[in-house]
């Protein structure tokens, strides 16, 4: 979706057209926002490619080489609405700005340009404006780096100036990129050779901009990076891996292009530990609908279902949670403290929350004013944040209870309120100095309160005084003449006396001697001027000017001291979003009866009574009862099953039980309350759910293939810890196949990999594998007949199910008679038929155990070579040499 080159500049280019050819090929493949006066001016192909994805005009004005040059424009006003379009389309903007007054282009003759420059590109990852952002969702930039078997994500998030780098395995990409969810991704060229990782670029949900592979190199990388953060060394930062390296290198190369030399206040790149999460990958997390459904939307999702946040920080905060379960048990347990102790304070919980409602978004203020992109409203919203910061923590204080601590969340929190001298020293001149509804821009002015300075008050007065003299003029010269003349004012004249053309001819029969000099004729009006109203004029323009330059002088003072604080001012707003993801869980957990889980190193999965939170809220709305479950797994094998069958008729609820209780490890894991009357949970490490799946068609994928292809992901990167969630394998192929490959999946589960898993299936064939297999026992959803109806009781018990009652729910889903009717002929002949295929039993297909496969051969000499060898470090001669050595190794 980029933009094309521009045309080349000929000779006789008008100087304005020139400077804009100049910038577009400084920005060949983003549409060129170029300034002229009130309007954001698009030319040439950019003008065309605009008109078409916003629905303006295009025009054609001018010529370049012969021809008619197509153009179009956007309102400089509005100019962030057509921005948010361009970019949900996927585009790229370059805003190039006039940088100087057309009075000071003047000044330098009188074919002079105004002075242009482009001062950002405006792309998905790269956003800071409030009305381009989602204020509840995070926005990524993610960068990614392979280097042999390792790969690193690095992410920055530009408007509140969060970094995170994660080291992982190459394999582990795609499940690290799906839970970052980014805007943006940046990756080098090379790496779009290889099949797996333009995979998993492809899912990552956001833009892909392919980067130069040289961009990567670790040195240059770790320049770019210390030149970002103006440091000498990244030593104190942490011990980064080379790729991690490489990954910000590719952040700071498109951050310095895209912010057009602005450096961004950005907090010290955090370390993400590997083992650190729950890894999930993005079919498990689209089967699952963790955050958003399958159809793309957030409602319907797991996190819009328990969301009660009430500010925008907090929101971005709980889906960071979901997205990321934790691994650790200690900060899982810290999170859970913090739940529990405000669900034991009701009262003091929503206090709270009626604080926090309608907190301002502090980060990103920061951000923005760190950028030069923040106003007045960005310093308002610091001025609110801290107030509500002030009182929240007088609010825990007043809390605090003889006998007991602050969970260490909490605790954390309260420490991050506390304001330093620096911090109460702004937030006080900020409570003085603003007007309580600030205009958005500084150039606007009008938003220092009266009586902050004395010399703006000065001013200000001699402006508005002026004012009122001119109002007493216009009167005198309605006086003197006894003509309705009116003061009036423009951009170009200054003020003037206006008159009706009708009225005007005696005025201007008298000539100067009057006093009235003749200034403009118009269609219906004369304007004039007198000697008194252009010194008036002189006067008020100083004194409105030397006004706004004092409100801009003091906005760039509160600017700077605020960047100054840029640190406790974010660890300020990262305490109100943990409190308002605390409270609000805590309030989630009451609405929805809920209990704190069990969480340790053990391998069970134990849950009673639980619920699926998602489905239980949409029934209730219905007025409808929710049937609880409970789910026993243990992956040692001592105190239940560590796989369950799970048969039952179609709609009986087999899929929502098996989601249920993913979902339930996920929100145990993301430190919530879960839904159920009691849950043990040994820690998992990576979740997989294989539960419905559609065509792949841009991959050329059937549905079938699609199954097979995240089976396949799931036998090999399962490992002990790990929940496996499968339903329906097999069954987009022949019968016989189908049941082939759910049974050997299902043995590999059980005896290779030893994992919980829960397996839905309609092969009730593999309830068999319950005498055969140690740890392998059956589940089945409950249905009953009743006079000639089906009634599913959704109620998982011990066993296998009888039959599927396919026939029935056939016709409960409005097969028309006749074809119900000759369905059940065909089943109970089906049923009857003892020449059918050979026993199952007796097959050696399911005889239980694998034959073991041939052992692979070992690399040979010139596999061995090119395993030590990384390409992007060699220099030309290095590179021949290895060629050399490589083709004599393939000789012996």
């Amino acid at each position: 979706m980029n933009a094309p080159s521009p045309p080349p500049v000929p000779a006789d280019t008008s100087p304005v057209m020139a400077q804009f050819l100049a910038a577009k090929a400084r920005q060949p493949d983003a549409l060129l926002f170029f300034r002229m006066g009130d309007f954001y001016e698009l030319f040439f192909e950019d003008a065309e490619v605009a008109a078409n994805a916003l629905g303006i005009t295009l025009t054609r004005r001018g010529k370049h080489q012969g021809g008619d040059i197509p153009m179009a424009g956007v309102p400089v006003h509005a100019a962030e609405g057509y921005l948010a379009r361009l970019i949900r389309q996927g585009f790229k903007v370059a805003v190039c700005e006039q940088l100087e007054d057309p009075s000071e282009a003047r000044k330098r003759g009188s074919k002079a340009v105004v002075r242009r420059d482009v001062v950002r590109v405006v792309t998905p990852g790269t956003l800071t404006e409030d009305s381009l952002l989602e204020p509840g969702r995070a926005n990524r930039l993610a960068a990614v780096a392979v280097r042999g078997d390792r790969a690193a994500l690095a992410s920055i998030e530009l408007s509140t100036g969060e970094v995170e780098t994660l080291a992982c395995g190459r394999d582990q990409l795609a499940s690290a990129l799906a839970a970052v969810r980014p805007s943006e991704t940046l990756a080098g060229d090379r790496l779009f050779a290889d099949e797996a990782l333009a995979a998993a670029l492809k899912t990552s949900g956001g833009v892909v901009q392919p980067m130069a592979q040289a961009l990567a190199e670790p040195t240059a990388a770790r320049t770019r990076v210390e030149r970002l953060y103006g440091s000498a060394t990244l030593d104190g930062f942490g011990a980064f891996e080379p790729c991690e390296v490489s990954a910000l290198g590719l952040i700071a190369a498109y951050v310095e292009t895209t912010q057009a030399g602005k450096l961004p206040s950005l907090k010290a790149p955090r370390r993400l530990a590997e083992a650190g999460f729950m890894a999930i990958d993005q079919a498990t997390r689209a089967s699952l609908e963790i955050d958003r459904t399958q159809g793309g939307s957030r409602e319907g999702s797991l996190l819009a279902a328990i969301d009660r946040t009430v500010t925008a920080p907090g929101a971005r905060r709980l889906a960071e949670r979901i997205a990321r379960p934790l691994s650790d048990t200690d900060q899982i347990a810290a999170r859970l403290d913090a739940v529990g102790w405000f669900v034991e304070r009701r009262q003091l919980r929503r206090t709270l929350r009626g604080e926090l409602k309608g907190a301002p978004d502090l980060a990103r203020a920061v951000g923005r004013l760190a950028l030069g992109r923040g106003g007045p409203r960005d310093l308002a919203a610091l001025k609110d944040g801290l107030t509500r910061a002030a009182s929240v923590l007088k609010l825990l204080d007043a809390a605090k209870e003889p006998l007991s601590e602050f969970p260490a969340e909490v605790s954390g929190a309260c420490q991050a309120l506390t304001a330093s001298d620096a911090i109460e020293a702004l937030a006080g001149d900020l409570g003085r100095g603003l007007n309580d509804q600030p205009p958005h821009l500084a150039r606007d002015g009008g938003f220092i309160a009266a009586g902050y300075w004395a010399e703006l008050d000065a001013a200000r007065a001699l402006r508005d005084d002026s004012r009122r003299v001119v109002a007493e003029l216009e009167a005198r010269c309605q006086a003197e003449t006894g003509l309705p003349l009116k003061v009036r004012h423009n951009a170009v004249l200054g003020y003037f006396l206006e008159l009706a053309s009708a009225k005007a001819e005696a005025l201007i029969r008298q000539g100067p001697e009057s006093g009235y000099i003749h200034r403009q004729t118009m269609a219906n009006q004369v304007r004039f001027t007198t000697v008194e109203l252009a010194e008036l004029d002189a006067k008020i323009a100083q004194a409105g000017e030397r006004a706004l330059a004092m409100e801009i002088e003091l906005f760039e003072g509160f600017r700077v001291r605020a960047v100054g604080l840029a640190e406790p001012l974010r660890a300020a707003a990262e305490a109100l979003a943990e409190l308002d993801v605390a409270s609000s869980l805590a309030e989630w957990a009451e609405d929805a009866r809920c209990v704190r889980p069990v969480i340790d190193r053990s391998c069970a999965f134990h849950v009673e009574a639980g619920r699926h939170p998602v489905v239980e809220a949409a029934v209730s709305r219905d007025g409808q009862p929710f049937t609880p479950n409970d789910c026993r797994l243990d992956g040692a094998g001592d105190t239940s099953k560590r796989l369950m069958i799970v048969t039952g008729p179609n709609m009986a609820g087999k899929s929502t039980f098996l989601r249920q209780n993913a979902i339930l490890a996920v929100l145990a894991q993301a430190g919530c309350f879960v839904p159920a009357a009691s849950m043990r949970l040994g820690v998992i490490d990576r979740l997989f759910s294989r539960v419905g799946s559609g065509d792949d068609l841009s991959r050329g994928r059937s549905t079938f293939m699609t199954e097979m292809v995240e089976t396949a992901a799931i036998l090999t990167q399962a490992t002990e810890r790990s929940l496996v969630v499968l339903d329906e394998i097999g069954r987009g192929t022949a019968t016989y196949d189908g049941l082939a490959i759910a049974w050997a999946a299902t043995e590999h589960l059980h005896d290779r990999v030893k994992c919980r898993t829960l397996f839905a299936t309609h092969y009730h064939e593999l309830a068999l594998l319950e005498g055969r297999l140690e740890h392998l026992g059956n589940l089945s959803m409950r249905a009953k007949e009743w006079n000639g109806e089906l009634v599913f009781l959704h109620e998982a018990g011990p066993g296998a199910a009888d039959r599927s009652y396919g026939v029935q729910v056939a016709r409960l889903a409005g097969v028309p008679g006749p074809v119900v009717a000759r369905a059940r002929q065909v089943l109970e002949r089906l049923e009857n038929e003892d020449s059918g295929a050979a026993r199952l039993d007796d097959l050696p297909l399911f005889a239980v155990g694998f034959a073991e496969p041939a052992a692979p051969a070992g690399p040979n000499a010139v596999e061995q070579a090119l395993a030590g060898i990384e390409p992007d470090d060699l220099t030309p001669r290095e590179a021949l040499e290895v060629l050399y050595r490589l083709k004599e190794a393939a000789r012996t």
